[in-house]
């Protein structure tokens, strides 16, 4: 660690947790990443926010909160059934229906409220599907799975990322069949009954068909719903595949390179490393991001297993293409080949993460532009505008900040209503015909 990462550990700004003060909403929502929450007994928390279930990776296996502040409210989902949050600090609890979480350490004593579970949640789809299985919210924004299980679930060793879960969900808390049609009916029940503006798209290997097999999604969502749409798949060599998305309507590409070191790449990632390579996530990130602009895409990397200089170069990395680093702090969630690991230190992800800020800052990055997408599983680069330092080039930022989202405002109108898009003949006819799923699981099955 160089000496001004030393010096940001000990700054007041980067206090060790219950030293001193309360802290502020970022700095809570990365304490609770990394230690976790307690529920006190007798708090009737069931029944009123939303159940932590186990779905997609696994990451959202916790209870969603909100930490109000004055800057922005924040979305967190905090770990509540993994091994190492029962050692937590943070202990919630409620009196006469107002909710409140407590720091034992210290007594510090911060209000949250519980974003109440949905209405549609449960409920079935005109096919007979639960309609929480086909979609969930994490967070303000709409999460989709797209089937079949990842690929490299199949494989004789596994071969699938060391810190998922995906292979255990599918088919068991999320349906392993989802039906064009079903998509479409749930997006928009989340659209007027939970105001959502933005579904996210994800998917494991599906043997190099990934794009294709997203698009009948995108197209449907983009001018049956009208929603922002992003979409996060394994990255395909021939970039004309990005290209026709993006007509169809995609908004924004992620791409999970997880780690930096190719290394720590292949350990964790042997499915990606020998059937994807760590190279083809960054061409396709860079091309995507030139294709749609700055701040349009991401680049999503797990901060507290490789070495932290890594982390710290993989957000310059990101920053630098002119998109925007989404950082998932650790997490040993339960079941995964991982969950015996522990959670990193705050105080390393509270470098990461003023880095995260100083790098978006350095690169004019249009961090929180979109209205209304709040992720509840990673900290947000718009979250660390509470780390902010008091300067004039942070003061100056954050006005362009403000300006470029009001100018933005008539362009994301008009992205949120249905709109006819042109369409190739060979999409329309790509749908979840029955057995569809089925066969491509099958050919998956026999993959390696």
């Amino acid at each position: 660690m160089t000496p001004t990462q030393l010096q940001h550990l000990a700054s007041p700004v980067n206090r060790e947790p219950g030293h001193d003060a309360p802290l502020n909403p970022c700095e809570l929502e990365i304490d609770l990443l990394c230690k976790g929450l307690r529920i006190a007994p007798g708090s009737e928390i069931e029944g009123k926010a939303r159940p932590v279930l186990q779905r997609r990776s696994g990451l959202g296996s916790g209870l969603e909160l909100i930490l109000p502040g004055r800057i922005k409210d924040i979305w967190v989902n905090a770990p509540v059934a993994e091994n190492f949050a029962r050692a937590s600090c943070y202990v919630i609890d409620a009196k006469s229906h107002t909710y409140f979480m407590r720091d034992e350490r210290q007594g510090f004593v911060y209000p949250v409220r519980l974003p109440a579970q949905p209405g549609w949640y449960g409920r079935l789809t005109s096919r007979g599907a639960r309609m929480d299985e086909i979609g969930i919210l994490q967070g303000t924004y709409l999460a989709v799975y797209l089937p079949p299980t990842c690929g490299f679930w199949f494989h004789r060793p596994r071969l699938n990322c060391q810190f998922c879960v995906t292979g255990l969900n599918v088919g068991r808390t999320e349906a392993a069949e989802k039906s064009v049609e079903d998509v479409v009916e749930v997006a928009r029940v989340a659209k007027k009954e939970s105001g959502v503006s933005f579904i996210h798209f994800n998917s494991g290997f599906q043997s190099h068909h990934e794009l294709e097999a997203a698009a009948p999604y995108v197209y449907a969502v983009k001018s049956k719903v009208g929603c922002l749409v992003g979409l996060q798949v394994m990255p395909a060599s021939d970039f004309a595949q990005y290209d026709r998305l993006i007509d169809l309507g995609t908004d924004h590409f992620s791409f999970c390179f997880e780690f930096l070191d190719p290394g720590y790449f292949a350990n964790y990632c042997p499915g990606k490393a020998k059937y994807v390579g760590q190279e083809a996530f960054f061409r396709a990130l860079e091309y995507t991001t030139k294709k749609l602009g700055k701040g349009t895409c991401s680049g999503e990397i797990i901060a507290g297993i490789e070495p932290l200089e890594n982390t710290l170069r993989a957000i310059d990395y990101i920053t630098g293409l002119g998109a925007f680093p989404t950082v998932c702090i650790f997490r040993p969630v339960a079941g995964s080949d991982m969950e015996r690991f522990l959670p990193p230190a705050y105080e390393e992800m509270m470098v990461v993460f003023h880095h995260v800020y100083e790098a978006c800052r350095r690169n004019s990055i249009p961090i929180d532009r979109a209205p209304n997408i709040e992720v509840s599983l990673v900290v947000q680069p718009g979250d660390t505008l509470y780390l902010a330092p008091s300067r004039w080039s942070s003061a100056w930022y954050q006005q362009r900040l403000r300006l470029w989202k009001r100018a933005a405002r008539p362009f994301f109108w008009l992205k949120a209503r249905p709109r006819k898009l042109p369409l190739e003949r060979r999409y329309a006819e790509t749908s979840s015909k029955p057995g569809h799923e089925d066969s491509r699981s099958e050919r998956l099955g026999k993959t390696g």
